[in-house]
């Protein structure tokens, strides 16, 4: 027998499995980033937490808007073009208030590389 279940069935269901998903990936992705804003250090809510493109002709995609429902390591590629920072020191960076200083670019098995 056809299974007729429709998305009205499971909607709630549903858009608590991906808010749940989304929270998930970008508790991984804070941790995966170091946990703090890159710029002042600041690591007291991750909700305020924003990944930066360092290059935004290299973006694929907003990690953010989709990002959050693909896979991890294409996430995670996206991720490393990327720093973290607070979302002040990110609508700084924005308004060209302040630049990001240095950044480091992890390598293969945590070797350290000046960017």
């Amino acid at each position: 027998m056809p299974d007729r279940r429709t998305y009205k069935d499971r909607s709630e269901y549903l858009k608590l499995a991906v808010a749940k998903r989304r929270k998930v990936i970008k508790q991984k992705l804070v941790r995966y980033k170091g946990g703090a804003c890159n710029l002042c250090g600041y690591n007291s809510c991750m909700d305020a937490l924003d990944l930066h493109h360092l290059d935004a002709s290299q973006k694929e995609f907003g990690i953010s808007s989709v990002g959050m429902s693909r896979s991890w390591a294409k996430v995670q590629a996206e991720a490393d073009k990327c720093i973290l920072v607070c979302a002040n020191c990110h609508r700084e960076i924005h308004a060209g208030a302040v630049q990001p200083k240095q950044v480091i670019v992890y390598g293969k098995q945590g070797e350290l590389q000046e960017a």
